[in-house]
């Protein structure tokens, strides 16, 4: 069920509730537009995405856009996935952390500065999806993986093409291909169960 409104959000993460309306009332004190996107909470400048807040098992967070671009205020931000999350950046809070408004309003105001000046990072063109050669052979053989495969999005085949192609040995090549069959049939992604921590 998608979340239609913050409040929804909000309420469908009661462990965060407290956090989460501290995180808002900072966000509704910007000139900022409140918008659910991708299921959560977004804050834009013109229709260009500059934050947003979430909730996970074992946090909830201040997302910035383009976080990588604060020069001023850093010291708090994390990178949501490193080596993969390129201008994404998030300050995460965990059970007991406080929550301090004029703290966090430095880190808003500079990212919706950057946003007014248009400064953003651009998102690297994909490189083309390359799938090895173990992996066409278990679709030679199996008609039913191959057809699951083509169903999955980009991302998800590529985490599997990269995953059979980055083992060195043969015999762990073909492990990991064991592995993952039946999550391709399933129509899950390799790293799903990490997405949600």
């Amino acid at each position: 069920m998608a979340v239609k409104s913050v409040q929804e959000y909000i309420e469908t993460h009661p462990s965060w509730e407290k956090e989460l309306e501290s995180l808002r009332t900072i966000m509704q004190n910007t000139e900022l537009e409140e918008c659910i996107k991708w299921g959560a909470p977004v804050y834009a400048l013109d229709g260009k995405n500059v934050a947003g807040i979430a909730a996970f098992k074992n946090h909830c967070a201040l997302w910035f856009f383009n976080g990588a671009l604060l020069k001023e205020n850093t010291v708090l931000l994390h990178n949501a996935q490193e080596g993969k999350t390129k201008a994404l950046r998030q300050i995460r809070f965990v059970k007991g952390d406080k929550i301090e408004p004029e703290i966090l309003q430095k880190y808003v105001v500079e990212a919706i500065q950057i946003q007014r000046e248009g400064k953003e990072i651009k998102p690297v063109t994909a490189k083309r999806l390359v799938i090895p050669a173990e992996l066409k052979a278990a679709f030679k053989e199996d008609n039913d993986l191959e057809k699951s495969f083509q169903q999955l999005t980009k991302g998800k085949k590529r985490e599997y093409a990269d995953y059979i192609a980055e083992a060195k040995r043969e015999s762990t090549k073909q492990s990991r291909l064991e592995k993952i069959k039946p999550m391709i049939i399933s129509g899950v992604g390799l790293n799903d169960k990490y997405k949600n921590c």
